[in-house]
């Protein structure tokens, strides 16, 4: 398996700048053994695996279709089993791997009709939510949002799918938070996290471009919402989600 590269998260990119080697995992050297090998603190493991492997999914080193045994990956990682197998069975549980008996877990082979359909269902969810808020929350409560939508223009700027998923999230988690529904930020986050995992097959070079049109795309619409303009919002808001299911 190739090396899964360390890439800065959402805060990072916030803050203008990339993880050193200093910050996050202990350096192998620290340790006695060869440089080179990411290995994370023994603390909270099985959380460090998780966003580990939730990285290189979204940077394709773990390929769709392809197996990989939790022994082998821990050994990748400079731990047990254990903390990996538990992360890939939360990956399991949110559909990006499937479990392979006596084998270890599959990344799954998600297809353009599968994306689709999940982001119909995602949009029929957050859609009329959004449009609803927009009609009541006054323009200070979208203001602070600004922050998240230009977190994920600096990301989508940074070329980093994974960093990108993450301030995608955010903000629309932040959007959905003003509602007051815990259990709808939880169902929202879980088809959200599902569109995100890549499609089989490599990236194109529109990749990039595609990230930037998406961010600017929250800056838009956080204006619209700013400026109570509700006509631009529901259009922004079909042309962000692709099919709208409008309840006003």
């Amino acid at each position: 398996m190739a090396r899964v590269p360390a890439q800065p998260t959402a805060a990072d990119v916030d803050r203008g700048r990339a993880p050193g080697p200093e910050r996050g995992a202990r350096s192998r050297r620290d340790e006695g053994a060869p440089a080179g090998r990411p290995v994370v603190q023994r603390s909270s493991v099985r959380g460090q695996i998780l966003d580990a492997l939730r990285t290189a999914l979204m940077s394709g080193e773990l390929r769709p279709g392809e197996v990989y045994s939790a022994p082998v990956l821990g050994e990748r990682f400079g731990v047990s089993a254990t903390p990996v197998r538990e992360a890939m069975q939360q990956l399991a549980a949110e559909g990006a791997v499937e479990v392979v008996p006596n084998r270890g877990f599959r990344v799954v082979e998600r297809d353009p009709r599968e994306l689709a359909e999940l982001t119909q269902v995602r949009a029929l969810i957050e859609a009329p939510v959004i449009l609803r808020l927009a009609r009541t929350v006054p323009p200070e409560g979208w203001a602070r949002l600004r922050p998240l939508a230009e977190a994920t223009v600096r990301a989508a700027s940074a070329g980093c799918t994974a960093t990108y998923a993450e301030a995608d999230r955010a903000f629309h988690r932040a959007i959905l938070a003003l509602a007051g529904n815990t259990q709808l930020i939880r169902v929202a986050e879980d088809l959200h996290r599902r569109t995100q995992w890549p499609l089989l097959g490599p990236a194109g070079p529109q990749a990039r471009t595609d990230l930037i049109a998406d961010a600017a795309q929250h800056t838009a619409l956080l204006d619209a919402l700013i400026a109570h303009d509700g006509e631009r919002v529901r259009l922004l808001v079909r042309e962000h989600f692709g099919h709208v299911g409008e309840d006003d």
